[in-house]
């Protein structure tokens, strides 16, 4: 990869990473998760980098977070479709859920699993459920 893909990729990270965690930190706040479970979400194992995130959004995020957040993002989305009620879109991530993806587990235990393929499992589900691309 050439010099100038690299810094046109690290300016695109610089500009998305601060949107991206405005945004990450309020559906969290909306779904009620605890510190701990968006550092595991964001896969972020050092506290003092989450909380320089959460209290600066001016970081540039690796691209393994920006990843998690896309999948997020598009998690949030497909409920607000699926459940027109805010409520019963931000308490779904929580609730235990028989589908084969969960297991009777809801989907926030399986997004808590740490792994990326565990978020975009979530949002292959909820994009099926929809009617969009499974």
């Amino acid at each position: 990869m050439t010099s100038q893909k690299h810094l046109a990729l690290a300016i695109d990270r610089r500009n998305l990473s601060g949107p991206a965690l405005r945004t990450f930190f309020r559906i969290a706040e909306l779904w009620r998760v605890s510190a701990d479970q968006q550092m595991t979400l964001l896969g972020v194992t050092s506290r003092s980098t989450f909380f320089k995130w959460k209290k600066s959004t001016e970081a540039v995020l690796p691209k393994d977070t920006l990843e998690r957040i896309s999948y997020i993002l598009g998690i949030y989305k497909a409920l607000q479709i699926l459940l027109p009620d805010e409520r019963s879109a931000d308490d779904w991530v929580k609730r235990p859920n028989l589908a084969a993806p969960f297991g009777g587990k809801s989907a926030l235990d399986r997004m808590l699993s740490g792994q990326v393929a565990d978020l975009f499992v979530v949002r292959q589900y909820l994009d099926a459920q929809r009617g969009g691309w499974a």
